[in-house]
C-alpha cells in the first residue's frame, strides 16, 4: 500500500472529492483506509454502557485506497509515491518534491 497509518491525504473521487484529512486506520486486506472527517455516515445505535442515550451517530466509513493520495510535505499537493533505498532502509519518496515520506 502507498499510505500509512497517519498520513496526510487528498480525496480523489467520490462525494468527498477534493477534501483532505489525517488515516484514522488501514485495511490492507479490503484496500480501504479510513480518512478523517471523509466519508461520513449516520449509525443507528442503541442505547449501550458506552453510549446510554443512543440515537443516530455519524462517523468516516472506508473509502478505497485508489481514491487517496498522500500530500507532498514540500508543497501541499497531491503526489504520487516512489519508492528507494537510502540507509539500508526502504524509503517511500513523494514523486513531486523528492522529499521522503517517512520521518
Amino acid at each position: 500500500m502507498h499510505v500509512k497509518s497517519g498520513d496526510k491525504v487528498a480525496v480523489l473521487a467520490g462525494k468527498d472529492r477534493g477534501k483532505q484529512g489525517t488515516i484514522l486506520a488501514v485495511f490492507p486486506k479490503k484496500e480501504r483506509v479510513l480518512v478523517e472527517g471523509v466519508n461520513m455516515v449516520k449509525i443507528h445505535a442503541q442505547p449501550s454502557q458506552e453510549n446510554p442515550q443512543g440515537g443516530i451517530l455519524e462517523q468516516e466509513a472506508p473509502i478505497h485506497v485508489s481514491n487517496v493520495l498522500p500530500i507532498d510535505p514540500k508543497s501541499g499537493e497531491p503526489t504520487r509515491v516512489g519508492y528507494e533505498v537510502r540507509d539500508g532502509k526502504k524509503v517511500r519518496i513523494a514523486k513531486k518534491s523528492g522529499e521522503p515520506l517517512d520521518k
